[in-house]
């Protein structure tokens, strides 16, 4: 399992022998008692709907610890948007791959040792789309819908069609 700062481009992992609501609840305790985030006024932890922590019974148990944690879930079948599904995809390809291992101690040490490598070299993602591009986007994408809802409208004539004469 892992937590990821996105601000710090930092990993907080833990490995355990199964998931679950106490392994969910000890990476939380893990990262929560460490400054800054204990004495945050808000710490978002974006979550897929696992179900170690899925539905309000999870946001509750997690601000019932720490009332400065807010538990926002991913869509259903979007947890590609949460950034530390990134960082399990490199673990996927640079440690997990090929799978040499000849026991779960060395699956571990190789973990440990990457997440301290990874967070000596990794850096914040500098999203390169402000604000104001989403708002020129969005502005963009209406004026592009107004004006297929305009030429789907049916044109109203005040005229009459012209009356041709049959040729002789």
């Amino acid at each position: 399992m892992a937590a990821y700062d996105v601000h710090h481009a930092r990993v907080f992992g833990r490995c355990s022998p199964k998931t679950g609501i106490v392994p969910f609840m000890d990476l939380v305790e893990q990262v929560m008692t460490q400054e800054a985030y204990a004495s945050a006024r808000r710490v978002f932890w974006i979550v897929d709907n696992g179900s170690s922590h899925r539905g309000e019974a999870a946001a509750d148990r997690l601000t019932a610890r720490f009332p400065n944690a807010v538990l926002v879930h991913t869509p259903v079948h979007a947890s590609w948007v949460n950034q530390v599904e990134i960082y399990f995809s490199i673990v996927q390809r640079k440690v997990v791959s090929p799978n040499d291992f000849t026991s779960l101690d060395q699956v571990e040490d190789r973990l440990i040792a990457f997440e301290r490598r990874y967070n000596e070299t990794a850096r914040p993602f500098r999203w390169k789309f402000t604000p104001a591009d989403l708002e020129d986007l969005l502005a963009r994408i209406e004026r592009h819908e107004q004006k297929e809802r305009d030429s789907q409208q049916p044109i109203d004539c005040e005229h009459q069609p012209a009356v041709l004469a049959p040729a002789a």
